[in-house]
């Protein structure tokens, strides 16, 4: 997946606009939403805090629904000014700062400039601050409290979370190894939306029960997180900005609102797993196949003690909300940029590949499924220009890719301990075997 500085932005900036894009709202209800997130303190990509202005937020969203996620890639500019030139200026941001820490860099810097008509970036004046110790939020003590929380209607929000599960034999490992449960449940019907058992906590991994999800449920509003590595790349957060879909991330330490997913894991242990691990787990497909009859004759379809429905019957009342299918496989493509070479080819994950000859000396962005890197997608400035033509394949998959499950084989039926063992009896039979042999004392009696 690409590290662009440019690609990040532009899914940060979805993030902040995300849930004033939502279809179900009105005028009024946007704009209260607008306004709230241009009141608020927001950390941006550097990590560093920033205050957004109405009027940019509005410009965002317009950019968003006319052109995608690539209406929000930002367009280069340059500074005046700075504080190389100006070193008093940081002095005096810094007692701007130290006199009211809940001031933002943006709006320090708005006052340097109509003080001194001098405007610094809001970038360096933050990393400044922080050098000395002067960072927002760490000038700020958090008094937030949090209550019960639940979506007002199903797919509004949907938590995805990994439980990690026991030992099954895993045929592409020596021994077993530990299963993980990707699952993804409806917040508001408690419905297991999808899950699937795997044997590696990859972002491939989650990718794949996500799109599943949607499949058979249509588009989310939201996508619930945690912090962990199959849900914190940029990979499922292209996935989501390109289907419309939130994609917020519990707050680490503060894992407000994941108290439903947490009762489900133990209902998950206790009522599954543990029978499941009585009888024994033979392989990830038996284990997957008897989790799936489990959850769709006991678990989706039992009373559940706080809503007094079972979540099939309350997810029923849900408006799906079906995705295009162009922009559904597009959406879960990974990407990364290479520059074409003088030859006409780029070389990527150890294979060459030869591009349009036009497209020489530039940047190009690859768009691909991890799982075959014989067919890549090649795009320049928003538009595709063909796939590259592989000339030199040494890898077919993307290590990053989880491996394909293997078939079954069929017992061959040779016990090859029970052939030594007749093979010892007979060569044995008629002469003195040792178990024959007898102390004397034994004998006398």
């Amino acid at each position: 997946m690409t590290h662009d500085k440019t690609e990040a932005l532009a899914l940060w900036r979805y993030h902040l606009i995300a849930e004033a894009l939502s279809p179900r709202l009105g005028a009024r209800e946007r704009g209260h939403i607008v306004r709230r997130i241009a009141g608020e303190e927001h950390a941006g990509p550097d990590g560093e805090p920033r205050v957004i202005s109405r009027n940019t937020l509005d410009r965002w969203i317009r950019a968003y629904r006319q052109h995608g996620l690539a209406g929000l890639h930002d367009r280069r500019r340059s500074d005046a000014g700075g504080v190389r030139r100006h070193p008093d200026l940081l002095e005096e941001a810094a007692r701007l700062r130290m006199e009211q820490p809940a001031r933002s860099a943006a709006h320090i810097t708005d006052m340097l400039l109509a003080r001194h008509g001098v405007r610094i970036s809001e970038r360096t004046l933050r990393e400044q601050l922080a050098r000395r110790g002067l960072a927002r939020s760490e000038l700020l003590r958090d008094t937030r409290t949090f209550g019960r929380y639940e979506a007002a209607s199903p797919d509004e929000r949907w938590l995805a979370d990994v439980l990690v599960g026991p030992f099954v034999p895993f045929p592409k490992a020596p021994g077993s190894v530990r299963a993980r449960l990707f699952l993804i449940v409806d917040d508001h019907s408690r419905l297991l939306v999808h899950g699937r058992w795997m044997g590696n906590e990859t972002l491939r991994a989650g990718q794949e029960v996500l799109h599943a999800a949607i499949l058979r449920h249509g588009l989310p509003g939201i996508l619930y997180t945690d912090n962990g590595s199959s849900y914190s790349g940029a990979e499922l957060a292209r996935s989501c900005a390109v289907l419309g879909i939130r994609l917020v991330h519990s707050t680490p330490h503060r894992p407000e609102g994941r108290g439903k997913q947490e009762r489900l894991n133990r209902v998950i242990r206790e009522r599954f797993l543990l029978e499941a691990e009585q009888v024994g787990i033979a392989s990830l497909e038996e284990l997957n196949d008897r989790f799936m009859a489990w959850v769709e004759r006991y678990l989706n379809v039992r009373v559940h003690s706080e809503t007094h429905e079972s979540p099939l019957a309350r997810h029923a009342r849900a408006v799906v909300r079906h995705a295009d299918p162009d922009l559904l496989r597009s959406a879960f493509l990974w990407s990364a940029q290479r520059r074409v070479s003088r030859t006409g080819t780029v070389s990527f994950s150890g294979n060459e590949y030869q591009v349009d000859p036009a497209l020489v000396g530039r940047r190009i962005d690859l768009r691909y499924r991890p799982e075959d890197l014989t067919s890549i997608e090649v795009w320049h400035e928003g538009r595709q220009h063909g796939h590259l033509t592989p000339l030199v394949i040494g890898r077919h998959v993307h290590p990053m890719a989880p491996p394909p499950p293997r078939p079954p084989v069929e017992p061959t039926g040779i016990d090859y301990l029970g052939q030594v063992l007749a093979d010892h009896e007979e060569a044995t039979t008629g002469s003195i075997a040792f178990r024959d042999l007898r102390p004397a004392e034994e004998e006398e009696r």
